[in-house]
């Protein structure tokens, strides 16, 4: 794999001519005209699709106006709670709600279902579609009914990637949602476009998460297509199944890019029509002479099965270099989970190896990832025959919906699957994000899904629990477990593949989903549960600020799952303040007791009552910034936590992790950077701040206090460089905080305090 970080030409979708002095006549020869730089980056087929969908007039401040919209039952509760308060009267264009994430019901009473119910009432009132737990994965269900070409998706969850199929799609925090409910747009920057140029085929044994783990392992440290979108083209796109691509595409939000499209052929036209929407079909691909910002070759029959050993996607071997060095590279695991767990607990990789082999506990193949039909059959074929054991070692099977469940019963891949050992199970995301199949104490699980994060499958370190995650691919997953839990790569089994056809059954959708047909009927009343609970009032923000750092974490990436865990908390996500009290928890457990105790002199001056007398200590730090700032008083201040991170956000689009801390007080984040665009734009959508400062320049300490003066005014004329205090022994000590540019609405957001307040006025 090869990665040009100056950019290239594609000419005719075949021919590189990569950035250089001597590139512009390059192409002359090769095209017989001239093309400069900025009319060729107009070639992509995302530059084409940007602009169908852009509304603005100009391409360089684009504001999106997105074809449909999709969640799950973790988002699509908030996301409507926060439109209706905004004056949501029908959804505008199709929404999808699906309910594969907390669709077990086995957690918090009556409170999954009652959202469920939330769910189908309100796509009766408003005009959307419903889509029954068990039926299918949100990202599944979106190929199978709704992608289409040159289309664009939008969705609360990070994975909602379908460019495979010739959509632009794009994972969001939940109030970029909202905003296309109330015919708003998606405001950003015109993205850079970045080439992936296939060549060759996969070798037999290899399949889509070996690719992606390839790339994200390349990529995501140098921040190589971070915020941009990924367009894969070349001749290798062809040698690929389109379930194969799928496997690859939705691996993509690993790599932090912010959507992603590939060229379409008769493939994808066959699977539209296998899907019973031929007319959904678009051939795509680049123009003449396209030029990209950034580009990437790669070699798909260079690639050998691979793992994400713990604890990101981006931490990747081939499976052969990790059994050649395998001391080594455990011991390594277990240094980064000292780090993750503040040497809270364990981790024993080491004590997995058996006889010089690396033995494995748990297999999964599941969800938007892994729960493909070809990755079952697959799977199938290699276990065949075969026994998993008696021992440890477990293996479970979730096809990623109903129609591939029932296909894979006709052709008789379950039979061969439950047959060796395996638990196949109904569609469901949880193993995921840690809700289903979590492992044993120190018990080591390789998965084809999409995270290994810290926490991710489910152990919790505050109760001295821990276990990892290594991310495979199906095939050798089945070859591990057909070798009973020793690590195998599926390039090492003599197996003959037989690849079944797919045929898509509908009738399971037809008479199981709710389909308004996009007519809304407001005679419906909603079916409210008692955890269902409305935002609470937000400030707007005041002339002046001062905020307590209440959490400082110095992980080199702190995820979502960490601000916020994902598992049994997701019960909880119908009730803002139910949920913030496992903000951060399995982090700093500090955190929400610190916030909401300075919360408490916010809630003071909202009452005109002097703050310290609910939080003694503001009494002295109120003083000593009112020696230099004689102006400011209770009725011009306000007070409220912040947390500095060196790089937040990676991860899930889960808007949670922001209105988390917004609910309990919270004005801003500090960081040196943001891991992902959509957790910015999360904090700005609940009115917080989202500064910056630079690596090493750490003025501040955790509970310390920072005084920002007329930081409402500096938001209001736009500026990027804001002058803050450290108020510490009785003296105020300058420094400088950044942020990056905000949008006009950005700015206004922030200045009412969150998203709701804005649309109301």
């Amino acid at each position: 794999m090869k990665l040009y970080e100056n950019g290239a030409y594609l000419i005719n979708g075949k021919e590189v001519v990569l950035q250089s002095p001597e590139a512009a006549d390059a192409v002359k020869k090769l095209t017989g005209q001239e093309v400069s730089k900025e009319e060729a980056q107009q070639n992509t087929i995302a530059y084409g699709i940007l602009q169908e969908h852009n509304t603005s007039g100009n391409m360089e401040k684009l504001q999106i106006k997105f074809d449909k919209l999709t969640s799950h039952d973790i988002t699509f509760v908030g996301i409507i709670q926060t439109a209706r308060a905004s004056g949501l009267e029908k959804f505008p264009i199709p929404y999808v709600l699906t309910n594969c994430h907390n669709s077990l019901c086995a957690v918090g009473g009556t409170i999954n279902e009652d959202d469920h119910m939330f769910g189908l009432t309100c796509a009766k009132k408003y005009g959307g579609v419903y889509v029954p737990p068990h039926q299918a994965v949100i990202h599944q269900y979106a190929r199978e009914m709704l992608a289409g070409g040159g289309k664009m998706i939008l969705g609360s969850d990070s994975h909602t990637r379908y460019g495979a199929l010739g959509t632009m799609a794009v994972g969001e925090g939940g109030p970029e949602l909202v905003k296309q409910l109330l015919n708003k747009t998606y405001d950003i920057d015109r993205p850079q476009v970045v080439g992936i140029y296939l060549t060759g085929s996969p070798v037999e044994g290899v399949g889509p998460q070996d690719i992606a783990l390839a790339i994200i392992g390349e990529v995501f440290d140098k921040g190589f297509v971070k915020n941009k979108i990924m367009e894969f083209v070349g001749p290798g796109v062809s040698n690929l199944s389109v379930d194969f691509r799928i496997g690859i595409d939705v691996m993509t939000t690993e790599t932090t890019c912010l959507s992603s499209i590939w060229r379409t052929d008769d493939a994808v036209k066959e699977f539209y029509a296998i899907h019973g929407r031929e007319d959904d079909y678009k051939e795509l691909n680049p123009k003449e002479t396209a030029y990209y910002d950034s580009f990437v070759e790669l070699d798909l029959s260079e690639i050998r099965p691979m793992i994400a050993m713990p604890f990101h996607p981006s931490n990747t071997y081939t499976i052969e270099e990790l059994n050649a060095n395998l001391l080594d590279i455990l011991d390594d695991c277990e240094k980064r989970a000292q780090v993750s767990f503040d040497g809270k607990v364990k981790l024993d990789l080491k004590s997995k190896v058996r006889g010089g082999r690396l033995y494995v506990d748990q297999g999964i193949i599941a969800g938007c990832a892994g729960g493909g039909f070809e990755n079952i059959c697959d799977a199938a074929d290699i276990l065949n025959g075969q026994s998993i054991g008696a021992d440890e070692f477990t293996l479970s099977v979730y096809p990623a919906s109903t129609p591939i469940y029932m296909e894979l019963v006709k052709n008789g891949a379950v039979a061969k699957l439950m047959a060796a050992g395996a638990i196949v199970k109904t569609a469901f995301c949880g193993p995921c994000f840690g809700a289903g199949d979590t492992p044993a104490n120190n018990a080591f699980s390789i998965r084809h899904s999409t995270r290994n994060f810290p926490n991710r499958e489910g152990s919790k370190v505050q109760n001295g629990q821990v276990s990892s995650v290594a991310l495979m691919d199906a095939r050798s997953i089945a070859a591990t477990a057909a070798n009973k839990g020793y690590l195998t790569a599926a390039t090492d089994v003599d197996i003959h593949f037989t690849k079944p056809k797919y045929f898509f059954d509908k009738t399971i959708y037809e008479n199981r989903i709710f389909d308004s047909k996009g007519k809304a009927d407001p005679e419906v009343e909603i079916q409210f549960g008692p955890n269902i609970k409305d935002w609470p009032k937000m400030s707007a923000l005041p002339e002046n600020l001062v905020l307590k750092v209440v959490s400082e974490i110095h992980d080199p990436v702190t995820t979502t799952d960490e601000l916020i865990p994902s598992g049994e908390t997701s019960s909880f996500r119908s009730n803002p303040l139910g949920l913030a009290e496992f903000a951060l928890s399995r982090k700093d457990p500090e955190y929400v007791g610190r916030a909401k105790e300075i919360q408490k002199a916010q809630k003071a001056v909202e009452e005109d009552r002097c703050p310290g007398e609910e939080v003694p200590e503001v009494e002295e730090v109120m003083h000593t910034i009112r020696e230099t700032f004689t102006e400011v008083n209770r009725g011009n201040v306000g007070f409220g936590s912040t947390i500095f991170a060196v790089k937040p956000g990676d991860g899930s689009a889960r808007e949670q992790a922001a209105s988390c801390q917004k609910v309990l007080g919270g004005w801003a984040n500090i960081a040196n950077e943001y891991a992902t665009k959509r957790y910015r734009s999360n904090l700005i959508n609940w009115g917080m701040l989202p500064f910056l400062i630079k690596e090493g320049e750490l003025p501040f300490s955790n509970l310390d206090y920072i005084f920002l003066p007329a930081i409402r005014e500096a938001v209001r004329e736009g500026k990027t460089e804001f002058d803050a205090y450290l108020v510490k022994d009785k003296k105020l000590t300058p420094f400088s905080l950044r942020m990056d540019e905000l949008t006009a609405d950005e700015k206004e957001i922030i200045l009412k305090g969150c998203l709701i307040n804005y649309y109301r006025g």
